[in-house]
């Protein structure tokens, strides 16, 4: 099973580049999880709405132009597939999750909040972290395998940011949203590249248009996989594509044993 992520920055955007068909021709996923489409389904071209290789949901943001989350799942790999967004007490009018589950699988793609709009958005995303870890919890409970992956807006460790020392305390580097992340580790939710790589440095998903900063490697790790530790063993492959263009994060790609 072959499961892309990509912030694509605005599926339109991407789409018109060549970028989405130079990644479904190279990677042919399974599953494809885009973050911040920033578009209705109905304002994409056909094909991106009505693939014929694929089952597509859209879960856009109600302010146009924001935020938004996208799935496609291929359909001669996996028949039976049902689509949720949000997560319990959690109103998603941002279009931050999408969710599918087929067979025991629960996989999901998120956005998480950046908070740095204001007070009142720092706090909700510390809150926004706690309380996905609950849903996770409760989905691995209720039974499912869970995947989750997406624009996590967070750098873990100093190994994760090309600057740690310039940017501690910064939102996206701050103690406080680490912490969150170091809570679903010790849940039992794994980082699925450190957990491979746990030593290796200068890997990255996003990178400032500033400064020819992705020429530099001037980045921050804030796209993963994490799974429940139990899958960890199933873990074929785990790849950051940072040659692929078209948006300022990377596409990441994970690959699963049967």
């Amino acid at each position: 099973m072959k499961i892309l992520s990509w912030n694509v920055n605005g599926i339109r955007a991407a789409d018109k580049k060549g970028a989405l068909d130079e990644v479904l021709q190279e990677y042919d996923p399974d599953i494809f999880f885009f973050q911040e489409t920033k578009a209705r389904s109905e304002q994409l071209r056909e094909e991106l709405v009505l693939h014929p290789e694929y089952h597509q949901f859209y879960h856009s943001a109600e302010k146009p132009g924001y935020a938004g989350t996208a799935v496609w799942v291929k359909k001669e790999k996996i028949s039976d597939v049902s689509f949720f967004t949000g997560m319990p007490d959690f109103e998603d009018t941002e279009g931050r999750i999408s969710h599918i589950e087929f067979d025991n699988w629960a996989m999901l793609g998120v956005y998480f909040p950046n908070g740095g709009k204001s007070p009142e958005a720092w706090e909700g995303k510390l809150k926004f972290y706690d309380d996905f870890l609950k849903a996770v919890s409760d989905l691995r409970s209720a039974g499912k395998r869970v995947i989750f992956t997406g624009d996590i807006n967070c750098c873990h460790e100093a190994i994760d940011i090309a600057r740690p020392k310039e940017n501690d305390g910064n939102i996206g580097f701050h103690p406080l949203e680490r912490a969150a992340i170091s809570r679903w580790i010790e849940a039992g939710f794994l980082d699925v590249w450190r957990e491979k790589n746990p030593d290796l440095p200068d890997v990255y998903s996003w990178w400032s248009y500033r400064g020819g900063a992705r020429d530099r490697n001037v980045g921050w790790r804030i796209d993963s996989f994490f799974v429940d530790a139990s899958l960890l063993e199933k873990v074929k492959n785990m790849r950051y594509l940072t040659d692929q263009k078209g948006s300022d994060h990377c596409p990441i790609f994970l690959e699963m044993k049967n």
